[in-house]
């Protein structure tokens, strides 16, 4: 064990720099809010709490515009994971993480750390999680990093969710050179409970312990937050030692055991907090922090795998598989006793004290007595400047119109793009049956889960679009969250709430300060037209290769409410006669579009406002609709447009389509927000008109003959749909093969 510098040659050396404080926040943590010199442990812990991942010094500002409350919000933002009343005494608890730096760095074990913390967030509620969504944006796939980076993050996902007997349901992957070398890897998580049994982080009374529960403590993942907080170096082989590694196995006994204590001895608990960024100062600052207590841990009695750890590496360690508890006094044994029974560690390490200080101990010394505040309230904020980016003050100017002279064989081509294509080569890596409580698996608008014992379900979608924020932050904001909610309620659900990652470049470059800001305004604004409050999230900035940032990409995880599994709408035509209707209005919206790339190979353009109070309103009446029954199937048009969307309602089906539509070939492949294509049966007709009125078109019908008909007011489009979906189905293989 190396020897640690002194307070004085920390002070004059400056490692803080390295580990993500800078000198003005240094001095302020001497001056002002220690009046000494901090020592080498007590400066690991100010620089890990302080990084951005731990404290969203830099994003806080932005992110109190979120409204984050509504009649059925039981747990906003700052516990573990937001929860939402779903009625008859349960709650559905959800919360998305990023782990995109370990992801770029070691792939597999990034992805699968990246499920098991967010598994973990879900279950230190008292909930059971029931599945799980990703979002994941890679660079172009004929890269061969690209495929190599997807293989290992899609396995990582598998592997981890599998062992764990959780299914993944839906999300998305995405395509695009600016994620080259900063892939996104972002998982959600959605579990149910009983309300009786919601937990929080808080460790309050006097004498009550501080229990550190399941795997043991190694080296593993110190630094991982100031790790987060950072923009990538060439050298990717210093940064292996900050990514975590994983064991299902145990997360599942860990899983297991937390929930039999929450639902059977509640009354010995006062809470519980995963061990996530930061390991366990994060974990225990947090629920004293929260109770507005004080806490003295003794570091000796952490289990840990490695021999000679200092204070330093126990309290920094992010060790994967570990929980904190706090354990009313006299009931410490019945806890072990409950961890034993899973052959896991259960071990006192502390105790709440009275005041407000956070005392470490290790090998008869005291190694840190600060303030618990110092560490998460007394952190400077510090909001950025903001400037508008060059290409927005041009974007105005330019209008992009695409000139298509054979709009099936665009289609064709669309169907081949990587972001459009099918995605099962993938997905079906992943279990999405077991638990048998699945109705709607990958590939579809949403995922469904059966809530077992009722006849409700919940559906869950993840949606994310750099193109479209790159453009305009604001109204692409507004767009992530339309599409997140169009997805739910295409499946026949009335959206809750939704949970974010916000993933974008260096948040000091003042012109993606911007971007943040301005997109947040525009997803706040979109969720309170929607009256989806954001209940939980994450931030991840610093997402930049060599000074190159990504586009800016907010993540919405959606979760909405089925009334009757019943009526769970499909995404694939149902039946030969019934009536095929486009819901929303289509404008000329080529900026940023799957067709843009595909005609000019890069994006550009000004995107046209939403409004959302109309996109509301219609939305509203369409799963009205649905409750009813006057709904046969729904799909959401995004990337690619109608043209794709209709053939991807055939998709799997031996059906076809004829249709009379008013639109250009061009317009067959406008990605304007807010729409989706539906059908309805003929004795339908007449009600589903009457309460949609002018928000849905009658644009055909659908055939026997698995065939795309349709005429255009400028041309027409014909595809044989079994060959349409040969191209849509073989295309990732073929790339995922090709040598270029």
């Amino acid at each position: 064990m190396a020897k640690e510098l002194t307070p004085q040659e920390i002070k004059d050396q400056k490692p803080y720099l390295e580990w993500g404080l800078t000198e003005k926040e240094y001095d302020y943590i001497a001056t002002e809010l220690l009046g000494r010199l901090p020592n080498y442990t007590e400066t690991g812990l100010f620089a890990v709490m302080w990084s951005e991942h731990c404290s969203y010094k830099k994003s806080k500002p932005v992110l109190r515009l979120f409204p984050n409350k509504n009649e059925r919000v039981l747990q906003g933002p700052g516990e573990g994971a937001g929860i939402v009343d779903i009625g008859d005494g349960q709650a559905v608890v959800f919360k998305a993480e990023s782990h995109n730096h370990p992801s770029a760095v070691e792939p597999y074990e990034g992805a699968a750390t990246g499920v098991g913390g967010i598994l973990r967030d879900i279950f230190s509620m008292g909930a059971r999680p029931i599945a799980s969504l990703d979002s994941l944006h890679f660079g172009e796939i004929d890269r061969p990093r690209t495929k190599y980076l997807i293989n290992e993050v899609v396995a990582g996902i598998g592997g981890y969710g599998n062992c764990m007997g959780i299914p993944t349901v839906a999300g998305e992957m995405t395509f695009d050179e600016c994620y080259t070398g900063n892939p996104l890897v972002n998982a959600m998580s959605v579990g149910l409970m009983d309300q009786k049994d919601m937990q929080k982080g808080r460790a309050t009374g006097v004498g009550n312990a501080v229990m550190y529960v399941g795997a043991k403590t190694g080296r593993d993942g110190i630094h991982g937050a100031t790790f987060a907080s950072a923009d990538f170096a060439d050298d990717k082989e210093t940064q292996r030692s900050a990514v975590q590694v994983g064991d299902p196995f145990m997360e599942k006994l860990l899983m297991e055991a937390c929930l039999e204590l929450t639902s059977q001895h509640a009354d010995w608990l006062v809470g519980i907090q995963d061990m996530g960024a930061a390991g366990i100062v994060s974990s225990s600052c947090e629920m004293a922090s929260k109770a507005n207590s004080g806490l003295e841990l003794n570091l000796d009695y952490v289990p840990q795998r490695e021999t000679n750890m200092s204070a330093y590496e126990i309290m920094l360690s992010e060790s994967q598989e570990r929980m904190l508890l706090c354990v009313k006094k006299g009931h410490e044994e019945d806890v072990q006793a409950i961890f034993k029974n899973y052959d896991l560690e259960a071990v006192v390490i502390g105790r709440v004290t009275a005041g407000h200080d956070y005392v470490l101990k290790h090998q008869g010394q005291v190694v840190t007595n600060i303030p618990v505040s110092t560490l998460t309230d007394d952190v400077l904020e510090e909001p950025s400047q903001e400037r508008v980016p060059a290409r927005l003050a041009n974007a105005k100017a330019e209008k992009w119109q695409p000139e298509i002279s054979d709009a099936s064989e665009t289609l064709k081509k669309l169907l081949a793009q990587p972001t459009i294509a099918s995605k099962e080569m993938f997905t079906q890596t992943y279990d999405s049956q077991v638990r048998t409580s699945t109705v709607v698996g990958p590939g579809s608008d949403a995922g469904v889960i059966r809530i077992r014992g009722t006849k409700k379900a919940l559906a869950m979608t993840t949606d994310g679009n750099g193109r479209f924020v790159y453009l305009d932050p604001k109204v692409g904001g507004k767009m992530a969250v339309v599409e997140a909610a169009t997805n739910v309620i295409s499946s026949g659900a009335l959206p809750l709430a939704m949970t974010d990652c916000l993933n974008y470049g260096d948040p000091n470059d003042p012109e993606i300060y911007y971007e943040l800001h301005q997109s947040v305004q525009g997803m706040a604004d979109a969720c309170l037209a929607l009256d989806t409050p954001v209940i939980s999230g994450n931030v991840s900035l610093y997402n930049e290769n060599n000074g190159e940032a990504i586009y800016p990409t907010p993540m919405v995880g959606m979760v909405g409410l089925i009334k009757d599994v019943n009526y769970v709408i499909p995404s694939f035509v149902q039946t030969a006669g019934d009536l095929v209707y486009l819901v929303g209005q289509t404008g000329d919206d080529y900026a940023g579009s799957e067709l843009q790339k595909l005609l000019t190979g890069k994006i550009s353009g000004a995107l046209a406002d939403l409004d959302l109070a109309e996109i509301n309103a219609y939305l509203k009446k369409l799963l009205q609709a649905m409750e009813t029954g006057l709904v046969k199937s729904s799909h959401d048009l995004s990337e690619g447009g109608l043209g794709v969307a209709l053939a991807e309602t055939t998709f799997k089906t031996d059906l076809g389509l004829d249709l009379n539509l008013t639109l250009t070939k061009a317009q067959l492949f406008s990605e304007t927000a807010g729409r989706l294509v539906v059908t309805v049966a003929k004795e339908k007709q007449a009600a589903f008109e009457e309460l949609l009125g002018q928000a849905a078109s009658l644009v055909g019908q659908v055939t026997a003959e698995h065939k795309l008909v349709a005429k255009l007011s400028d041309g027409q489009l014909q595809l044989d749909l079994a060959a349409g979906q040969k191209i849509w189905e073989e295309a990732i293989p073929c790339l995922m093969k090709s040598k270029a």
